[in-house]
């Protein structure tokens, strides 16, 4: 391998050696462990450190860096203390995710790095968001994101090159083309020349980087960096390199060629440059045992604080309360100028005022800038708030919702509308793996909003008039917020934005302009997880939320003679049980009515829990009423025979009956 010195100092050129081999003898140490049975699982980058080390030492310490598992050379540059990164894979206390999560699968905000999670893609938009942080604090700062040459087959590897070629993020893709995803060779994961031409497609800057040679991987990313800094833009970079050993240690390599592996471990950067050291008598024979001998003794005295250290004593409450970031609702209470308004306009009404509350608020969303998106929630903003916090999005939903876990890690908060509630299935993975468990993980939580305009009666489809609240009470880490009304809808919306967990915020279409309501024009908060009686009554309990309460309500004032308790529940993540089991043990019947279809609904674990809870205080079996089991179709006649509104008053008089 040749080298070219660059007009590097001989100090900097020693630095790298080290940088090199730290993380090479601690995957030898660790190979060892996996062996011994003291770590689970390794994915070994040897032969791959030039790449992390370089792209690293390249980078200003304050930039954000978002590695893969095979990226050790990240974190030991990085400096991270060894004794916390081998508490981490042995599943200790003092790791990064408490025994939460193994291998690299953490971020860290002192050193800022950004872990991965398994699914790969994400971490890519996440780093957009990062990036478009910066421009928006108009920072000079460029992020790194690292992923395979598997991964780029990934629709979230497309997705965020466009989103930040578009935008002109300071984004630096870092692919690391090392021939194979697991077993699959590059000719079967995609059909170009390079990865590199990838970027020319989403008119991206992209290069080819000889991924073993440490002094041009070093040279080319901190030119390249400094250049960024400056005129802010988005480029590819290839770093052509090899995997020596398997995917994981328990696949191995049998279906790799041996001329294949010969030829690589022929290429082996460290052992190369070493060699190039020594030729240009830059580092010595004596120098070289000593720095290994120094290495060695930091290695094994962590090695040995995190083997000595108590394995985790498992403790029930701190692990419930891991799961959302603390938030102690403020209550703003309303002013009482009121003012008759329709439910789409207090959820508008809301999202300004909120805007106004929080400089740093972001807004995201297909068609939402001058358009105003396409029920207008947003019309008017541009004009208000700029471009900038008011973002025009391609149609990536999965990019867009990673960058806004990128802008809350930056302490940015985001709002961002889903077309339609159907259209969330596209950016489910970043919804369901990143923003609903990374606090859990490693304390790092996802200020975002998710707003869901939702529900049928509008003749609009399958995919344009699902309720899907259900996907999403079912993953902890995640709120769900359900608001009937305009008065709830304003409040509860202020307290989503402010609330620093990620929030489903459904808005029901067919309410958004049917429904009225005198609403304060001030800003207020309602708090979330906190049922509303709308009616009281002693015969029966009647519990429903969203359209689903209209039509209970409906329904009662066409028959009079029930007496009914309503309860709205308007959060449905976290849900107000105790509200219903006070009304159940008055009335001793319930009801649950959901638009959403019965089986896996929230009615069912109201039923569960009212079972568990309550047996002995019910007068009648509990009853839940909901759509059909199919999706929602089309014509007006098939949807009103979908939707449960008409059967609704017949479960009703049956359990009054009973």
């Amino acid at each position: 391998m040749e080298y070219a010195k660059y007009q590097l100092s001989n100090e900097v050129l020693i630095q790298l050696y080290k940088a090199m081999l730290i993380p090479r003898m601690i995957e030898e140490k660790m190979l060892i462990l996996l062996r011994q049975g003291k770590i689970s699982k390794w994915f070994s980058g040897i032969g791959q450190e030039a790449i992390s080390v370089g792209v690293t030492s390249a980078l200003l310490p304050e930039e954000y860096i978002l590695p893969m598992h095979r990226n050790l050379g990240v974190f030991t540059t990085r400096e991270i203390p060894l004794h916390r990164l081998f508490a981490q894979w042995q599943g200790k206390e003092s790791g990064f995710t408490n025994g939460r999560d193994r291998s690299f699968h953490f971020g860290t905000q002192e050193y800022k790095i950004v872990g991965m999670i398994s699914h790969l893609g994400p971490q890519l938009g996440v780093a957009d968001g990062i990036a478009l942080a910066h421009v928006l604090k108009k920072e000079a700062k460029v992020t790194t994101v690292f992923t395979g040459d598997g991964g780029t087959s990934e629709g979230d590897f497309h997705e965020a090159l466009n989103v930040a070629s578009v935008w002109s993020l300071p984004v630096l893709f870092c692919v690391e083309n090392n021939g194979y995803g697991l077993s699959t060779p590059t000719n079967e994961q995609y059909n170009c020349k390079n990865i590199a031409d990838k970027g020319i497609g989403y008119g991206m800057e992209a290069h080819i980087v000889d991924g073993n040679n440490i002094l041009e991987v070093y040279t080319i990313v901190k030119t390249l960096t400094e250049s960024m800094r400056k005129n802010p833009r988005p480029i590819l970079l290839e770093f052509k390199t090899f995997r020596i050993r398997g995917h994981e240690e328990a696949s191995g390599t049998k279906y790799v060629p041996q001329e294949k592996l010969d030829h690589w471990a022929a290429k082996d950067p460290l052992e190369n440059y070493v060699a190039y050291l020594r030729n240009k008598e830059i580092l010595t024979e004596v120098e070289e045992v000593e720095i290994k001998k120094e290495i060695l003794h930091t290695i094994d005295a962590n090695l040995k604080r995190a083997i000595e250290e108590k394995p985790i004593t498992v403790d029930l409450d701190k692990e419930l309360s891991a799961v959302y970031k603390e938030f102690t609702h403020i209550n703003i209470a309303p002013s009482s100028i009121v003012k008759s308004i329709r439910l789409v306009d207090a959820i508008s009404e809301g999202l300004k005022q909120s805007m106004e509350r929080h400089p740093s608020l972001v807004l995201m969303g297909q068609d939402i800038a001058e358009y105003g998106g396409v029920f207008k929630v947003t019309e008017g903003f541009v004009d208000a708030f700029g471009k900038e916090r008011v973002r025009n999005t391609p149609i990536c939903e999965s990019a867009i919702i990673s960058a806004s876990m990128g802008l809350s890690i930056k302490g940015l908060k985001a709002v961002v509308e889903m077309q339609f509630a159907d259209f969330a299935s596209t950016g489910f993975n970043p919804i369901v793996n990143y923003l609903a468990k990374s606090y859990y993980r490693w304390e790092e939580n996802a200020d975002v909003v998710i707003r869901m305009p939702c529900g049928g009666g509008v003749s609009a489809g399958p995919f344009h008039s699902q309720t899907n609240e259900a996907w999403f009470t079912k993953t902890p880490g995640l709120k769900v917020v359900y608001p009937a009304f305009p008065l709830d809808a304003k409040g509860l919306l202020a307290s989503a934005i402010n609330d620093p967990n990620p929030v489903l915020f459904f808005e029901h279409k067919a309410l958004y302009r049917s429904i009225y309501q005198n609403v304060p024009t001030s800003y207020y908060t309602t708090p979330l997880g906190k049922a509303s009686l709308l009616k009281e009554g002693e015969d029966i309990t009647i519990v429903s939320y969203g359209i689903g309460i209209h039509w209970a309500l409906d329904t009662l004032k066409e028959n009079p003679g029930i007496q009914a308790d309503v309860i709205d529940l308007r959060t449905l993540q976290p849900l107000d049980i105790e509200a219903i089991y006070t009304s159940v043990k008055k009335t001793g019947k319930l009801i649950i009515l959901q638009e959403d279809s019965l089986f896996g609904g929230i009615a069912s674990d109201i039923s569960a829990l009212v079972s568990e809870h309550c047996f002995t205080y019910l007068d009648g079996p509990i009853k839940r009423v909901a759509s059909l089991e199919t999706p929602i179709p089309f014509d007006s006649a098939l949807e009103e025979n979908y939707l449960p509104k008409k059967r609704f008053l017949k479960a009703l008089l049956e359990l009054e009956e009973y």
